[in-house]
């Protein structure tokens, strides 16, 4: 008898009780649901839930395949300095994936493990089926943390972000805040040395006896934030060849990400679109302020604020967030109108903070947390808009 029969049995065995919904979510993860709709007017449609998700995360793998070639080639790059010569003949071997598998993959299973288990236990307690939701969410978090983050801490933020964030609302569909970026947003106000700074780590496996067990080096945002000369180029930054966090690197594979979320119809272009013109508004309006010699050349500002306006698509976490996060449909505007105000304030604002703030050289999580707060009053009115301009056409009319 075959593990999709077996599953079908004990479905049927524990119908009624509170252990249905873990076999219910292990059959329909595994297998197409045998029930059909019996009654009522349906709809057949080749795509749910499941699906979609599975759709997003196939658009994140090239992303974790590139940060785990990655976290190997700065392990390397920081021990020999000389491989950065050439980047794209050091990057793709055997040795740098090895390592960066070892280093990485204990971040998805640890995410999934522990996201997991708790939508199970969230699920039997509650009596609902278990929600496709976290899927994607377990793919995101090990992908915009820093590669260094301790385990534990780890699923402690998963914990708090999965309950706090998502079930205390109803579970998925009924959160207000991204998922992810609650977690991520845990760690950085919980543990602030671990995830802020101008430090990121670069290797782990001590080389031999005595040497320390990492080697730190500066990203291009924490360069720029201290005033220094920046030490990768916008090239490095676009393909991805800098340290970071796992998935958020190359600007190059999250544009590819981004062109097949479009053509899915899984991310809203109108946000991505909206929210690259609201950082590149922002850049133009800093990069002004420096030429009318407002900011000289010294001040805490001047770095990031001198960087030219579309450098800052390309440095950072801001091209993940966009594409990744801040198409959310849960959490983002629902109306076309309030989808371009949402994603313009979101590239607007990450920029700001970018730069206003340096202790933290990045804004982009913020920004979309924040967004996500006041997505359902753009929306609001947005249809309160829509309805004023349609009264008045009825006045028109019957005048």
């Amino acid at each position: 008898m075959g593990l999709k029969q077996n599953l079908h049995k004990l479905k049927e065995k524990y119908k009624g009780t509170k252990m249905a919904p873990a076999f219910n979510a292990l059959h329909t993860f595994l297998y197409t649901p045998n029930e059909t709709t019996h009654s009522g007017s349906h709809v057949r449609a080749a795509d749910d839930l499941k699906r979609t998700m599975n759709t997003v995360i196939m658009a994140l793998i090239p992303c974790l395949i590139f940060g785990i070639f990655n976290a190997g080639y700065q392990h390397y790059a920081a021990i020999d300095n000389t491989l950065r010569l050439d980047p794209l003949g050091n990057f793709f071997t055997w040795d740098n994936f090895i390592l960066g598998a070892w280093t990485v993959l204990p971040l998805v299973i640890v995410s999934y493990g522990v996201g997991l288990l708790v939508e199970f236990i969230f699920a039997v307690i509650k009596g609902h089926e278990v929600e496709e939701g976290y899927l994607v969410t377990g793919m995101l978090v090990p992908l915009i943390v820093p590669i260094d983050i301790p385990l534990w801490m780890l699923a402690v933020a998963v914990i708090f972000g999965v309950v706090i964030g998502k079930e205390v609302f109803g579970g998925t569909g009924m959160n207000i805040l991204n998922p992810a970026l609650t977690i991520r947003a845990f760690l950085f106000f919980a543990y602030p040395t671990w995830m802020s700074g101008d430090k990121v780590w670069v290797h782990g496996a001590k080389e031999m006896a005595g040497q320390p067990d990492a080697i730190s080096g500066e990203t291009i945002l924490g360069s720029l934030a201290q005033n220094h000369e920046p030490i990768y180029s916008i090239w490095d930054s676009f393909w991805g060849f800098i340290p970071g966090s796992v998935g958020e690197t190359s600007t190059f594979l999250i544009l590819i990400g981004a062109l097949f979320l479009i053509f899915t119809k899984i991310g809203s272009w109108r946000i991505m679109l909206s929210a690259v013109l609201g950082a590149l508004a922002m850049g133009l309006i800093f990069n002004g302020v420096v030429d009318a010699g407002w900011i000289k050349d010294g001040s805490s500002f001047y770095g990031l604020m001198s960087e030219t306006f579309w450098h800052h698509l390309v440095i950072g976490g801001l091209a993940f967030g966009i594409v990744y996060m801040a198409t959310d449909p849960v959490t983002a505007s629902q109306t076309n109108k309030g989808k371009w105000i949402y994603g313009f304030l979101i590239g607007f604002i990450s920029v700001l903070i970018r730069v206003f703030n340096p202790a933290y050289p990045e804004g982009v999580m913020l920004a979309i947390l924040l967004m996500n707060v006041f997505a359902p009053t753009i929306d609001h009115y947005v249809v309160r808009g829509n309805i004023k301009k349609r009264m008045k056409r009825l006045k028109a009319k019957t005048a």
